[in-house]
């Protein structure tokens, strides 16, 4: 069972400096049918403008992840860490007994990033910081795990059962996921325009994902797509 959501529907708000877009209840955007999909909390896609961003601000008990699509973010926290995270990179930070950081934009070019938030297995971790890169030709036409539980294959590890996976399709390209029995799936198709198992998505679009067993994605056009296997 695949049940989409379509990129029109999200949450929306233009602040000037920031355009964003939430698949799930955040912030002033409240849907009940929306407030998340088993541990996966948010996904905001955000664009913030040059010399912008959002300043030092506190988290608590979240595993929350930045992909970048475009441009890059400068982020600094309360733990010493000052780094910048550019496209193709996955910054994982667990938030646990608390932390502050800043997210900024100092560059000339706008900031493209889809901002995660997944629900920890258990509350009250030392805060801790995870960042990596992930070439394009390990993403190209499979889908690469860039954050897990066990941190395999040289991903981000996060503290809750799921894993994330990046792909990049070219136009006409397709690549296979196997979900095991009694797991769930979210896909988020990030650009570009295909099917999930027949089902037509296009940039912007989630699509929620139950009982099935093997997830085909064709690309329709050039796709850039993240999938969350999840308990």
């Amino acid at each position: 069972m695949i049940i989409t959501r379509p990129a029109e529907e999200r949450g929306h708000a233009n602040h000037g400096w920031l355009k964003t877009y939430h698949t799930f209840s955040f912030a002033n955007y409240f849907d009940e049918n929306y407030m998340g999909f088993r541990s996966l909390r948010v996904i905001n896609e955000d664009f913030v403008a040059p010399h912008t961003g959002f300043g030092t601000h506190p988290h608590r008990d979240m595993e929350i992840i930045t992909y970048v699509l475009g441009g890059a973010v400068e982020h600094k926290d309360s733990m010493g860490t000052h780094g910048v995270i550019r496209p193709g990179e996955v910054q994982r930070m667990s938030a646990g007994t608390g932390v502050r950081h800043s997210e900024m934009n100092p560059f000339d070019e706008t900031l493209h990033l889809m901002q995660i938030w997944i629900l920890p297995g258990q509350q009250d971790l030392p805060p801790s910081y995870e960042q990596k890169a992930f070439s394009e030709k390990e993403r190209q036409g499979r889908f690469r795990v860039v954050a897990s539980q066990d941190g395999r294959d040289g991903s981000v590890m996060v503290h809750q059962d799921m894993s994330l996976h990046a792909t990049l399709l070219g136009k006409g390209e397709k690549t296979e996921y196997a979900l095991k029995p009694g797991r769930f799936a979210w896909l988020q198709l990030a650009r570009g325009s295909g099917t999930l198992n027949g089902v037509a998505l296009k940039a912007g679009d989630g699509a929620a994902v139950a009982e099935e067993t093997s997830l085909v994605l064709t690309a329709h056009e050039p796709v850039e797509a993240l999938l969350f296997d999840l308990l």
